[in-house]
């Protein structure tokens, strides 16, 4: 009886400390990356009004968004999360295949987000999102990255269960690590369907930035990259992306 006191003693405090722990993890990550995260507000050629979100790539003003947020623009500029408003955004790049926008803006010594590696990002992970939801701006929720799913054409989307709301395409979604992985742009609306929502991958935000011309380096290097890089032996290539998933199953527990 005394050990089984015990063993509930210290699976008690276990749970608490793993709570505690990812309590503080969320903390830290709005802290640290809610300056980076802004409103943007969009004049529509027909003369509608438009409210997403996006984040910061580069202290010079590259900014991601959702393609949808910007598409039949006349006008966009950007409100930080200190109120500072921008003068006129650009739409510099647009993705054909996923639903990716980049801006830019004249600016110096911005806060801005760090990339992760998507490659690597596995169902269950617990995910941390800022967004604009209603215009609400620098919400913070969380939840679990609930699949990974690939479209019958290639293209890769996350599933989350982190609520999303209008205003808030173009969300950053963090990893546990604070690095963007995806970018929230969808839900499934409708009686009956909660938290069916969808991000697109940041290894695509990386790709379209380098298709523009810009060079991010607060990225990882993704896994493809290294994949290519060791084409001529895909047997290593693959103990390298397994080993690479292992460590973070193992960070995790």
């Amino acid at each position: 009886m005394r050990k089984l006191g015990s063993f509930l003693l210290i699976y008690l405090l276990g749970s608490f400390s793993l709570t505690e722990a990812a309590q503080n993890n969320h903390v830290l990550i709005a802290e640290k990356n809610a300056p980076a995260v802004v409103a943007i507000n969009v004049v529509k050629k027909d003369g509608s009004t438009f409210t997403g979100t996006g984040f910061v790539l580069t202290p010079d003003g590259l900014i991601a968004t959702s393609r949808h947020v910007t598409q039949d623009s006349l006008y966009i500029n950007i409100t930080f999360n200190n109120g500072a408003v921008s003068g006129e955004a650009i739409n510099v790049a647009t993705a054909g295949n996923v639903d990716l926008a980049l801006l830019k803006i004249q600016a110096r010594n911005l806060p801005h987000v760090t990339l992760g590696d998507s490659d690597y990002v596995l169902p269950g992970e617990t995910i941390t999102v800022i967004g604009n939801p209603r215009r609400l701006q620098n919400t913070i929720s969380s939840g679990l990255i609930s699949q990974v799913r690939k479209k019958a054409d290639g293209v890769i989307w996350h599933q989350i269960s982190a609520p999303i709301s209008p205003s808030s395409s173009g969300s950053p979604v963090f990893n546990a690590d604070g690095k963007v992985i995806s970018v929230a742009f969808a839900s499934y609306k409708g009686e009956g369907n909660q938290n069916l929502n969808f991000a697109v991958p940041s290894n695509y935000v990386s790709q379209l930035a380098a298709k523009a011309g810009y060079t991010l380096t607060n990225t990882e290097q993704p896994a493809s990259a290294a994949v290519e890089e060791t084409s001529e032996n895909p047997f290593w290539a693959h103990i390298q992306k397994s080993w690479e998933i292992l460590k973070r199953l193992c960070k995790q527990l």
